[in-house]
């Protein structure tokens, strides 16, 4: 053989290329030449695309595209968005002339509308369906093969031993490997016995098909996250409405203060249902040095129905414990006083009556109050002030807030004449009265004064212009209305996701193979290997666990230097013979 090897071989010379007649110089380099006359295939537009194809659906492009995602939505925090707010995108835009429009070209007011961030958006769909789906087929396949056949050389693996059962225990070879097979079972592998002719028993096991399992459930659920939020942003709503206790919101579009639809919103999608604010309370500290009069409680009673021929029903709506009805979450978010008033123009009659929100502007419960009554004769009237529902005046002749409780309530007006604007169209503030357009009656500065109301008293304008009467005080309350089709759903699929996460994390994927053989003393050996598929540092513990659980089946001590484990082949033991 040796001859023969030495026969075949070549020295460098021989291998070299020689010098010919064809050579006016010095020989080319033999790698180099046979690169130049190669023939490379070219990539072709369908080797292109599967390149392309290939590269968005790998792993790294997925984390790559999540994290260029979430890169993508802090421009729709630090800018004002068209759908919630557009007044204050054009607001924004006349403040900024330099930028503002520019902006306003790269959709940075409609982030996440845009075109950019829809683009990431369904790259990052295809991207992960396209990791998700070849690994799932791959490992259904993979869970119904047999376990790998069992290595030649069991002393390599990471993980090994032998265990020695004595002649006099009467376990041949054969019914050793069925043993094994069984603790296996229990341990919960999958086994497989092999008893190939001409060979020695063994078996192959193999157990951890929960870690890529839970791999494929956690990246399935951020498709269904994806999902989720899409439909919801593309069928869900959100809106806002103020109620006076008394008051009722039925939900149909008129019935909202601020309304904003998701992409594709119909109006049909609207259950008809309502909600009566009855009575709200608030409670306050009252026994606290430090912190009396700060809110304790708010608790709302309310009355609603599913639709107009549906029963009432009473309900209680507090703060985080929202009401929900036909699939929307009411919340509640606000509240405070609103002043009932009743306005007579110049002519005597009624212009306006009824409660008037006043906003909250200072510590307990010290309110704005802006009054506009465009029905008024022969001219309109507004006006503008606060409301304090404990009313101290200091030294000074200044009014403030001393509780934020009604104790003392107290209503203070300036008052204005004029056009208020509102017969033009154009939308207005309700919380604000524009005064530029407007002739002053009543203020500190004016010689008539300012108008100081308590509930009950009335206060006839000068000029003739009418009265106004502070009847009393209701309260009122904010409320914040959500519909999102896919919250569910994203919940459930986020909760998938953390599960997936964590088994992929614990679980770990693990092969064992055991052999069997008679020695010709009559002994049986056994020899066992663990591997682990990626880095698992449990596997030496695992190891330990099969020896514990083999040296029990057969009544060995596993710690007998005879039987100890070795991470190479047994020096010295006896080599079995096959087992006929």
């Amino acid at each position: 053989m040796s001859e023969r090897v030495k026969s075949t071989e070549k020295s460098p010379a021989e291998e070299a290329p020689q010098p010919g007649p064809a050579h006016n110089g010095p020989p080319k380099d033999a790698v180099k030449a046979a690169k130049t006359g190669a023939a490379l295939p070219s990539l072709g537009i369908v080797g292109m695309l599967r390149w392309a194809w290939t590269q968005l659906t790998s792993m790294r492009t997925a984390l790559f595209l999540l994290l260029l995602l979430a890169v993508a939505a802090v421009p729709g925090s630090l800018f004002p968005q068209r759908p919630a707010n557009p007044s204050v995108v054009t607001q924004y835009i006349k403040d900024h002339p330099d930028y503002g429009k520019l902006l306003d070209s790269v959709q940075l007011y409609d982030v996440y509308s845009s075109a950019w961030f829809s683009a990431i958006y369904i790259l990052l769909f295809i991207s992960l369906i396209g990791c998700v789906v070849p690994r799932a087929i791959a490992h259904y396949k993979a869970m119904r093969s047999q376990p790998p056949r069992t290595p030649k050389r069991l002393s390599r693996l990471p993980e090994y031993g032998t265990l020695v059962v004595p002649a006099d225990a009467g376990i041949p070879a054969s019914d050793a490997i069925e043993d094994a097979a069984a603790l296996l079972k229990k341990r919960g592998y999958r086994v497989e016995v092999r008893h190939d002719d001409g060979a020695r028993p063994s078996l192959g096991a193999e157990r951890g098909f929960l870690k890529e399992v839970g791999n494929l459930v956690f990246h399935t659920s951020l498709i269904g996250v994806l999902v989720s939020v899409a439909v919801g942003g593309l069928f869900g709503y959100s809106g806002q409405r103020i109620l006076v206790e008394g008051d009722t919101f039925v939900n149909t579009l008129v019935g909202y203060d601020q309304f904003t639809p998701g992409t594709n919103f119909q109006s049909g999608q609207l259950q008809p249902y309502s909600i009566q604010l009855d009575k709200f309370q608030a409670t306050f500290d009252r026994e606290s040095q430090g912190k009396f009069g700060q809110p304790i409680d708010f608790t709302a009673d309310v009355t609603t129905k599913e639709n107009p021929g549906a029963p009432a029903k009473k309900e209680v709506l507090k703060v985080n414990d929202p009401v929900t009805l036909g699939g929307t979450s009411i919340y509640l978010t606000g509240n405070g006083y609103a002043p009932v008033v009743t306005v007579r123009d110049g002519k005597g009659n009624v212009a306006m009556q009824g409660p008037v929100v006043a906003k909250l502007q200072g510590e307990n419960y010290y309110s704005s109050v802006v009054i506009k009554v465009p029905d008024a004769k022969p001219d309109q009237l507004g006006f503008a002030g606060f409301f304090l529902p404990t009313a101290f005046v200091t030294e000074q002749g200044i009014s403030f807030s001393g509780d934020p409780d009604l104790i003392n309530p107290q209503l203070s007006l300036n008052s204005y004449y004029g056009d208020l604007g509102l017969d033009k169209g154009a939308p207005q503030n309700v919380f604000e009265l524009d005064v530029k357009g407007l002739k002053e009656l009543n203020s500190r500065k004016a010689a008539a004064g300012g108008i100081t109301l308590a509930p009950g008293n009335t206060y006839t304008l000068p000029e003739g212009k009418g009265s106004i009467t502070f009847d009393g005080v209701k309260k009122y309350v904010g409320v914040d209305i959500h519909h999102n089709p896919g919250q569910l759903s994203a919940l459930t699929f986020a909760l998938l996701a953390v599960a997936g996460l964590i088994v992929s994390l614990y679980v770990n994927r693990r092969r064992v193979w055991v052999r069997t053989g008679t020695h010709e003393d009559g002994r049986t050996m056994v020899e066992y290997g663990l591997l682990a598929r990626g880095e698992d540092h449990r596997l030496a513990g695992e190891a330990a666990a099969v020896r514990s659980l083999l040296a029990g089946q057969w009544n060995l001590d596993a710690d007998n230097p005879e039987t100890a484990p070795s991470n190479s082949s047994s020096a010295g033991s006896p080599e079995p013979k096959k087992d006929q």
